[in-house]
């Protein structure tokens, strides 16, 4: 049984179909990519799967339970993070808040200190910024307060969207870095990237969604050498 599945799942905003029977799925610790154009329906996918949108028609089940209808906080709850386009921090928060509101069903004061720890063990420039709120850090810092924040929970599968967004190249070689450490640590992600070059270049498999729909699925080997693919996405001739 796949760690995450969509069946046929078909997402709205209002009149406009967004997704239009996309059917994937994610096994037990394996990094897969979602590439496609702006507006293909990549970051709609994950706000469907996280619960932000409900979908019309389809299922969507993770870890052998349907979740199509569950509510945000419950699909964090069963193991599912998002750390969702544009960061989403509380810029009105220290970098110390905003991590414990990553943890905030977490009873076990020994478990979010560890997860915090753990953290700073990725970013350390984080622990020097403790206190620092966190609308005042680079974009960087903030990629990694997100994603940090979105490990506070200890999700058995992190949804990444657009994480290398507005970043310096090397930052976004250090993203992508921490995005192959935590695969090898035992974090199952799914990956949402623009930059489809190096999200094929740390991803097993992958889906090139096109107008709501998937066009392609392979395996990112496969992906990077499909002359359609490099010529729409890759920027090859």
């Amino acid at each position: 049984m796949s760690l995450l599945s969509l069946t046929d799942v078909h997402s709205y905003y209002g009149h406009i179909h967004a997704l239009k029977g996309v059917s994937l799925t994610v096994e037990q610790g394996e990094i897969v990519t979602l590439i496609g154009s702006n507006g293909a329906g990549k970051s709609t996918t994950l706000r469907t799967i996280s619960g932000m949108m409900r979908p019309r028609q389809g299922q969507i089940q993770f870890a052998g339970r349907e979740i199509s209808r569950m509510e945000p906080h419950a699909v964090v709850l069963d193991g599912l993070g998002h750390v969702p386009e544009g960061r989403g921090i509380f810029p009105k928060l220290t970098v110390r808040e905003n991590l414990e509101m990553g943890a905030f069903t977490v009873n076990d004061p020994v478990a979010v200190r560890e997860r915090m720890d753990y953290g700073f063990e990725l970013f350390p420039r984080l622990k020097e910024r403790l206190g620092q709120y966190g609308g005042t850090l680079s974009g960087g810092e903030q990629q990694m307060l997100a994603i940090a924040r979105g490990l506070m929970m200890n999700p058995s599968l992190l949804m990444l969207d657009e994480p290398s967004m507005g970043l310096a190249p090397v930052l976004v070689e250090l993203i992508f870095d921490i995005v192959k450490i935590l695969n090898d640590k035992g974090t199952t992600i799914l990956l949402v990237e623009q930059n489809a070059l190096m999200a094929l270049s740390v991803a097993h498999r992958g889906y090139v969604l096109q107008n709501g729909e998937i066009v392609v699925s392979d395996t990112a080997a496969n992906l990077r050498s499909n002359e359609s693919v490099q010529k729409a996405y890759l920027g090859m001739s």
